[in-house]
């Protein structure tokens, strides 16, 4: 019973410990601010046809994050300047993916156009903060811009910050040639024997964990299984009465019974039998009596 209990604990374990994970994937605290432009001179226009500042937010989970409820705000002092609705697909964010806020100070143009405006004067700060208002998400401190130039993270969603070569609202920040990891693997072993290497130990490494797992899983059920019906074998063990002694008499009776059997010591009934009609034909089958008497009507 020990050993089923920790195994039970150890699945329960692993499942709290995924479902957290897949939470966690899923929460606000994956949004990161990636990218601000202050001055737009000649740069990216709204659906209005309007230039202004923008605010790029980037999800880095792997999992659709919904930015609705959050808040934005560009002073410090005021961390629930401006509340972003909740209910709009717009504010769902897919995996890896961005969401663009306009600071043209026209909240009543779309959800995506805030009751701020960022100026290189006044404006030094923006963040983002959680439903309550108070949880800090993101925030970034801004340098002296220059027109139509942003200031945004070097690769999406990481941690160096700088002045970006080209403004990239709702694309990657990294704007030069991207090597993927098997390019890069491909340059260090252009012949495949690490590869092949990594595969092989892999692949064994698998099949000797499951070998361990699947003994040790097998031990542990049949110890339990053995004692659980160990114990109901003793528990429904029931004492059979003692048999009674059979007599003297009765024995010699079945002795003399087979005896006379072997020994063909009994009558022969005669296996012929004799019909014989009776002189007296009456029956109460053709008895008149029985008969009718008057014709129905």
């Amino acid at each position: 019973m020990k050993n089923t209990r920790r195994i039970a604990g150890i699945f329960l374990t692993l499942l709290m410990v995924v479902t957290a994970g897949r939470c966690f994937a899923q929460s606000s605290l994956d949004l990161r601010i990636n990218e601000v432009l202050v001055i737009n001179d000649s740069n990216y226009v709204d659906s209005y046809g309007k230039r202004s500042g923008w605010i790029e937010i980037f999800n880095t989970a792997y999992n659709s994050v919904d930015i609705g409820g959050l808040y934005l705000t560009n002073d410090p002092a005021n961390p629930t300047k401006y509340w972003i609705p909740k209910g709009d697909p717009v504010t769902r964010i897919a995996p890896r993916n961005y969401i663009l806020f306009f600071a043209d100070g026209l909240p009543t143009r779309g959800i995506q156009h805030l009751n701020f405006t960022l100026k290189e004067d006044t404006t030094n700060y923006v963040a983002l903060y959680e439903v309550n208002g108070r949880t800090l998400i993101d925030a970034v401190k801004l340098d002296r811009q220059n027109p139509d130039v942003s200031f945004g993270r070097l690769e999406d969603g990481g941690t160096e910050w700088g002045f970006l070569e080209k403004t990239t609202p709702s694309a990657n920040n990294f704007t030069g040639v991207i090597v993927s990891p098997g390019e890069k693997f491909k340059v260090m072993d252009p012949y495949g024997v690490g590869m092949a290497v990594i595969a092989m130990s892999v692949v064994f490494s698998a099949l000797v964990l499951l070998y361990v797992v699947f003994k040790n899983t097998k031990k542990i059920y049949s110890i339990n299984l053995k004692k659980l019906f160990g114990k109901r074998e003793k528990e429904t063990v029931v004492q059979k009465p003692a048999e009674e002694e059979i007599s003297g008499e009765v024995n010699a009776a079945i002795a003399l019974a087979l005896h006379m059997y072997v020994n063909a010591l009994h009558d022969h009934e005669e296996t012929v039998l004799t019909i014989k009609k009776v002189a007296r034909t009456y029956s109460p089958w053709s008895s008149k009596i029985y008969g009718l008497r008057n014709i129905p009507r």
